[in-house]
């Protein structure tokens, strides 16, 4: 499987609460910026699975409409997934080819260093509007191999 990982892009800090913060116009260009990036490269994702809090569902939305992906909203990733539950959930997926996961920080550096098979105490960062690929054939840590890692100011 390609397992892609989507931060959400910049978000607004006033909301009645941190589900609600929507992106900011930051944010809004980085997520145009990432999907132009996507449908350049000719990304073909079988779904695109999304956190269900506002700034990482507006972040997916402009992808999935480039790339003219189903957008599914996953609770699993809202902000506090673990590693070995998130790969858990991605089981469900096993037989699809290529997945987007879209969703926040610290999560995406510890699951990629967890599926990387390397420390999950800040060997990695994930910035926002940043996408890595990973390759695995099996759901397990250490299983993944790292094909990229783009920051979205290079996109």
């Amino acid at each position: 499987m390609l397992l892609y990982l989507l931060r959400h892009a910049d978000a607004d800090t006033p909301a009645p609460n941190d589900g609600a913060r929507p992106l900011s116009e930051k944010g809004i260009d980085q997520a145009k910026k990432v999907a132009r990036f996507c449908e350049a490269h000719d990304m073909q994702l079988s779904v695109i699975l999304t956190s269900p809090l506002r700034r990482a569902h507006e972040t997916a939305k402009p992808v999935a409409a480039a790339l003219r992906a189903e957008l599914v909203v996953a609770p699993w990733l809202s902000s506090g997934m673990h590693p070995q539950a998130a790969v858990e959930e991605l089981r469900a997926y096993r037989t699809e080819g290529s997945v987007m996961l879209v969703g926040h920080e610290p999560d995406f550096s510890q699951f990629a260093a967890f599926l990387l098979g390397l420390p999950t105490n800040n060997s990695i960062n994930v910035r926002k509007a940043s996408l890595i690929l990973l390759e695995l054939d099996v759901f397990r840590a250490g299983a993944a191999s790292l094909q990229f890692s783009v920051p979205c100011k290079l996109m």
